[in-house]
């Protein structure tokens, strides 16, 4: 490890750059949906194109919870690197499925590959990030991952505008190879960094052996849950929703999908601002009520108002904003035992509602014949508990985990507490 101003400087920029690149690579698959439905070219069927998500959500789950354990063993570093090379063989299999596109199978194959090794370089890389952040800034820990995630955001809300520039020059694969590209660079960027925030910030937050999980952490584990089905609802169908039952045009679909994720963006920097004033919990209670307000527009639009499809996904995209990175700082913050091991348990339970969202439309469309703004107003309910969860977690902190007995070691709690310059003392 060194302290050396630089180097952590250097540091800083490949965490919270990654942060911007891993958001981009999430949503290009998402923001190429219409690519993929499109006769024209791959020609999946809804439930095809949902069922594409499903190795994402397998992969993600299962690398964010082995994550912890593997960074105790080959540290965070390699586990990020590991990350960063699985998203780079994602959008290569991406960019080589246009060339067996005529090929159905080969080519929904080589899809389904290419998702599996973005849900690995999600698992891994999202929760060492959030570490990261919360290692090289340990007296401002809610900002720093709220930066983060802000960044993140950001990224998925650029994929949508870049897919339809793209698919305008007639080329929507330059978006994959863009991201690959940065990915690699990326990559060879990172590789000589120390990349750890404290000394024994491989382990920091771990804990040895088999620990039993406290009812509070699957508290918090059914609210990133519930969050993921939210935000997937928006992220994943809102294009479709709007090209296919609103009749809106390729640009308008693009168009609200980008908003969604933009005020995704915004309300994650608007809340790290706005701290003093509107504290964090009070946030993270009001904001699955705006959730639920979106999708109650959503689900009453009709085809001749496309356009009001724009603000509707943007109140959805905001009320989504903060709520991920504040339940990881929040159930960090409560479960020190743990910490490391909350932030992964937390990512894989965000993509199990991501997959249960994005493969369960197709399904519930072609067996049960529920249009998709019934679905969106079926997820109101879904934001609903998450607004209950939301009291619960926020107003009722358990005393019990928080106040851990000291005698645990250093690498017990979340992050290993050292001074950087700009933190406070």
């Amino acid at each position: 490890m060194t302290n050396h101003p630089t180097a952590r400087r250097q540091e800083v920029a490949a965490v919270y750059g990654a942060g911007l690149i891993q958001g981009v690579a999430l949503v290009t698959f998402p923001a190429a949906s219409v690519v993929f439905t499109s006769a024209a070219d791959y020609g999946l069927s809804r439930t095809e194109y949902g069922g594409m998500f499903v190795p994402q959500a397998v992969a993600a789950i299962g690398s964010a919870l082995l994550g912890a354990g593997l960074a105790r063993r080959l540290g965070a570093k390699r586990i990020f690197l590991i990350g960063l090379v699985a998203n780079l063989a994602s959008m290569a299999l991406l960019v080589l499925s246009r060339f067996v596109m005529r090929d159905p199978a080969v080519a929904y194959v080589v899809l389904l590959v290419a998702t599996g090794c973005l849900g690995v370089g999600f698992g891994f890389t999202v929760p060492t990030l959030n570490t990261f952040a919360a290692g090289f800034f340990p007296q401002k820990v809610d900002k720093a991952v709220l930066a983060l995630n802000a960044l993140l955001g950001s990224g998925t809300a650029l994929a949508p505008i870049l897919v339809a520039v793209f698919v305008g020059l007639g080329i929507w694969w330059g978006l994959p190879v863009l991201v690959g590209a940065l990915i690699l660079g990326l990559l060879l960027f990172s590789a000589r960094l120390p990349l750890c925030p404290s000394a024994e910030a491989g382990g920091a937050g771990g804990t040895s052996g088999r620990t039993k999980l406290p009812f509070r952490f699957w508290v918090f584990a059914g609210f990133a849950l519930l969050y993921g089905v939210c935000e997937t609802m928006s992220g994943n169908w809102a294009s479709l929703y709007m090209t296919k039952e609103l009749g809106a045009s390729a640009t308008q679909a693009s168009l609200a999908l980008t908003v969604f994720w933009g005020m995704v963006t915004a309300g994650r920097i608007l809340f790290a601002v706005v701290e003093k004033w509107f504290p964090e919990r009070t946030v993270f209670q009001v904001l699955p009520l705006l959730v639920a307000a979106g999708f109650v527009m959503i689900a009453f639009l009709r085809p001749t108002e496309p356009l009001l499809g724009i603000p509707a996904f943007a109140l959805a995209g905001f009320g989504c904003s903060a709520l991920l990175p504040l339940v990881i700082s929040f159930g960090q913050a409560e479960l020190k035992p743990i910490a490391a091991s909350v932030a992964g348990g937390l990512i894989a339970s965000y993509q199990i509602g991501y997959g249960i969202a994005a493969f369960g439309v197709g399904p519930l469309e072609s067996r049960l014949g529920l249009s998709l703004g019934a679905l969106y107003g079926a997820t109101t309910g879904v934001a609903l508990a998450l607004a209950v969860l939301a009291v619960l977690l926020a107003r009722h902190p358990s005393r019990r985990v928080t106040e851990a007995p000291r005698a645990q070691s250093h690498s017990s709690t979340r992050t290993t507490p050292i001074t950087h310059p700009g933190d406070e003392p």
